[in-house]
């Protein structure tokens, strides 16, 4: 009789962890699903070359602030301003973050464009402002779908950030790469690893290793995007040595690497218009960067 007390409420107990078991997966909330869109990031790239010229203190400049922060709310994260310049020469960074928790993962790309296309083939032109649909909103995109897409359980901590005035070196006696450095001067906490992403839109992208990038970071990144498939886009070769947002990262110890194209052939010129960027080239950097974060989870090496 003992015995079958005992064997009634043992069924009974399994039945009850069975139940429990079945409503905490059916209260488990489904994570969407983790695709880099690639038109979508396209329409972001159309979305900021309508807002027309977007170099500190012109009205497209605003816009944008406005529109970064509204999408990236709609993402799931919260937003900042960091401030700093002149009234006349103002640099205000977007920093997005979603997650509190360390080691902290920079994902970057400047929002500004360049005043003048002072490489432009026609003097006419050359006092034109740049669209910037490669330099400028090609990296915006990139990151901005990527936030759209990132899960939001990672065991580390991304940090967003749209860097301003990155390219009006030598325009009204102003430097480049001035949001990045105001924003890397102003860490406390290290970051594990930085990863910068400038003019990777190109139709024609190419991709190959560039010079003043950490060298273990980014071959673990090359080695992902070829096993993805992109070998033909990011090359295990040599490129230039580039002045980029990455380098206040590492003047700072901190593991940084510039993706980018420099041998974009319409660079700070007018003719550097939607029509020249592709949502592929857009796609094979953020599946690469979306494979980082969710499979190796941003580490330097792979293990």
């Amino acid at each position: 009789m003992r015995q079958r007390t005992f064997r009634l409420l043992l069924t009974s107990l399994l039945a009850l962890v069975c139940m429990l078991l079945l409503l905490w997966l059916l209260r488990k909330p489904v994570l969407a699903p983790t695709t880099f869109n690639a038109e979508r990031a396209y329409q972001d790239v159309l979305t900021q070359v309508s807002f027309g010229a977007r170099h500190p203190g012109s009205e497209g400049h605003q816009q944008m602030l406005v529109w970064l922060s509204d999408q990236l709310n709609e993402a799931g994260w919260s937003v900042e301003i960091q401030q700093a310049g002149t009234p006349e020469a103002p640099i205000l960074n977007l920093i997005a973050h979603r997650n509190q928790g360390a080691p902290l993962i920079i994902l970057g790309a400047h929002y500004d464009t360049r005043e003048f296309a002072d490489r432009d083939p026609d003097p006419e032109k050359q006092t034109s402002p740049v669209p910037g649909a490669n330099d400028g909103a090609s990296g915006v995109a990139v990151l901005l779908e990527l936030a759209r897409v990132i899960p939001s359980d990672l065991p580390v901590e991304v940090v967003l950030v749209f860097f301003d005035a990155e390219d009006q070196g030598q325009i009204k006696q102003q430097n480049w790469i001035q949001g990045s450095t105001v924003f890397a001067d102003s860490l406390i906490d290290m970051p594990q690893a930085v990863v910068i992403v400038d003019m990777v839109g190109d139709s024609t992208l190419r991709l190959p290793l560039e010079r003043n990038s950490s060298p273990k970071l980014q071959q673990t990144l090359w080695k992902i995007a070829q096993e993805l498939g992109y070998e033909t886009i990011f090359v295990n070769e040599p490129g230039p040595s580039i002045l980029d947002d990455h380098i206040p990262f590492i003047q700072r110890g901190i593991p940084a690497v510039d993706i980018i194209d420099f041998g974009y052939a319409f660079w700070h010129t007018t003719q550097d218009t939607p029509d020249k960027v592709s949502p592929q080239s857009l796609k094979a950097v953020g599946d690469t960067l979306l494979e980082w974060l969710v499979k190796y989870h941003g580490r330097i090496h792979e293990e």
